[in-house]
């Protein structure tokens, strides 16, 4: 069977796992040598890295649906655009949660090695939105 494209392997991970917060099958599209890349730094957490870290998300927001909004893919890397909308439900990072809806914007760079997610990283516009829902509030 043939694998899919890079840009329809992200697009399938975003609905069957991220979406659903199923990771059973979590396996089929992350690599053992997953690594997240945050400012700068890259750390390597493999699949169970990445199955802690959908179901940390999917407890804080557990209605959480991403919406692809483009896709550009390049050899490798593949960057997608998206929206995601979730009820803000279980406290995060000492924020309390408002059970209010949150809608933000975000932009994920990945790559892809022999038809998988080797590397992830990008970056989410969460300060408006959760400021707009009460749960930071100014001062």
């Amino acid at each position: 069977m043939k694998k899919p494209d890079n840009k329809t392997l992200i697009r399938q991970y975003v609905e069957q796992i991220e979406n659903t917060g199923d990771v059973s099958s979590i396996h089929e599209f992350i690599s053992e040598d997953y690594t997240e890349v945050y400012e700068g730094e890259r750390y390597p957490i493999g699949i169970q890295g990445a199955i802690d870290h959908i179901l940390g998300v999917r407890r804080v927001f557990p209605d959480l649906t991403i919406k692809i909004e483009n896709q550009i893919s390049e050899g490798d890397w593949v960057v997608t655009i998206y929206s995601a909308t979730g009820s803000f439900q279980n406290e995060w990072f000492g924020m309390k949660p408002t059970g209010k809806l949150i809608t933000f914007t975000g932009v994920n760079v990945d790559r892809i090695k022999v038809g998988k997610i080797i590397e992830h990283g990008g970056a989410v516009n969460m300060f408006e939105p959760l400021l707009k829902a009460g749960v930071i509030e100014k001062k």
